[in-house]
């Protein structure tokens, strides 16, 4: 009988090491594999225009951060009429499959500031049209830490420049960032309250 005793003894410790040691690897296996961190691709954007946009679904910054440029500039209807321009001018794919790139987006506001009669010249001149919105590109995405003094070449060919601090910032010295540093799948999005216009050539 006893050592039928000790070896159910030596058995049931057996038993009991197997789970202990299973418990002490199991959260060092865990600890070890990096846990997926959303933040460090999507940035937190900034300026007084970004209150007007959703907390969640279309048009909120987390669903514009896993689409492209021209899509995520659809998803805001404050940029309706950038978007159409863009849809005209041929440039939609351009802005889509761009890599790694920043749109300055002017809003509705910023096109009727230009008057009726100027947008309906620009829409009927495509040359023209592609010319001033391939100017609010540029090749890069652009980050808040570049905009005090930022010196950019557009797609346009020509330079824009950015000029501010804190979260105030001005394009040009023209336009005024309303919403900066919104991240989109391929880039970066920064609503202005103004129409950029090319240097001449």
């Amino acid at each position: 009988m006893k050592p039928t005793h000790v070896r159910t003894t030596g058995m049931a410790a057996a038993t009991l090491a197997l789970p202990m040691a299973l418990g002490v690897l199991a959260p060092h296996a865990s600890a070890d594999t990096p846990s997926p961190s959303p933040s460090t691709s999507m940035s937190t954007p900034f300026g007084p225009g970004c209150s007007s946009m959703p907390h969640s679904g279309t048009g909120s910054a987390a669903e514009m951060a896993k689409v492209p440029l021209a899509t995520a500039a659809a998803q805001n209807p404050e940029l309706s009429m950038l978007v159409s321009a863009v849809k005209k001018a041929g440039l939609t794919d351009t802005l889509n499959k761009a890599k790694d790139s920043t749109l300055f987006a002017p809003t509705n506001d910023a096109f009727n500031k230009l008057g009726k009669a100027k947008v309906d010249a620009l829409l009927n001149n495509k040359t023209e049209l592609k010319k001033v919105l391939t100017y609010h590109v540029v090749g890069k995405k652009i980050t808040p830490s570049e905009l005090p003094h930022g010196s950019f070449t557009t797609l346009e060919g020509g330079k824009l420049t950015t000029s501010g601090s804190g979260t105030s910032f001005k394009v040009n010295d023209t336009a005024a960032i309303t919403c900066g540093d919104i991240s989109t799948a391929n880039g970066k999005v920064y609503v202005i309250d103004g129409v950029l216009t090319p240097p001449s050539s």
